[in-house]
């Protein structure tokens, strides 16, 4: 422990002593110089921020950019199902199609009554939905027309 303490009072007596002779040893042509560089420094440093500000920014922009084309690529809902524009696929399984295969069932049949039920399911769904906006587009505009009508 004594080791450690006597380390630290070393670089304690170095130090102090190297910044003494340090300042008692600058001529004059040292001290302009040192006063031309900090006040350069202090005029430049305004500048060499908006500089790096606008590097920071462009590269951040740059990166964002990558990300969006990244995350549209992935994007999973298309902006027409956003809108309420939902594609209903066609009823493959149509009767038409048993017969065709010459009556017999294959691996392929199986879940063919799921299908056609969820896509009896989201035609009601998307019918209810459109009637539900009819109605409060009805109400809406019921609502703008019985302000002029009622005159207080």
């Amino acid at each position: 422990m004594d080791d450690l303490a006597n380390l630290a009072t070393t670089i304690g007596d170095r130090f102090t002593t190297n910044i003494k002779s340090t300042f008692d040893n600058m001529s004059p042509q040292k001290w302009i110089r040192v006063i031309i560089v900090a006040g350069a420094y202090l005029l430049l440093r305004p500048y060499l921020m908006k500089l790096g500000g606008r590097a920071q920014m462009a590269s951040y922009e740059e990166e964002h950019a990558a990300t969006e084309a990244e995350f549209a690529a992935k994007a999973k809902i298309s902006p027409n199902e956003l809108r309420g524009k939902v594609n209903i696929p066609d009823d493959t399984d149509s009767e038409g199609e048993d017969e065709e295969g010459g009556g017999g069932s294959s691996a392929t049949d199986w879940g063919k009554k799921a299908r056609r039920r969820q896509r009896d399911m989201i035609k009601k769904l998307l019918e209810a939905e459109e009637q539900r906006l009819q109605e409060s587009k009805e109400e809406e505009e019921d609502k703008d027309i019985e302000e002029f009508l009622i005159k207080d």
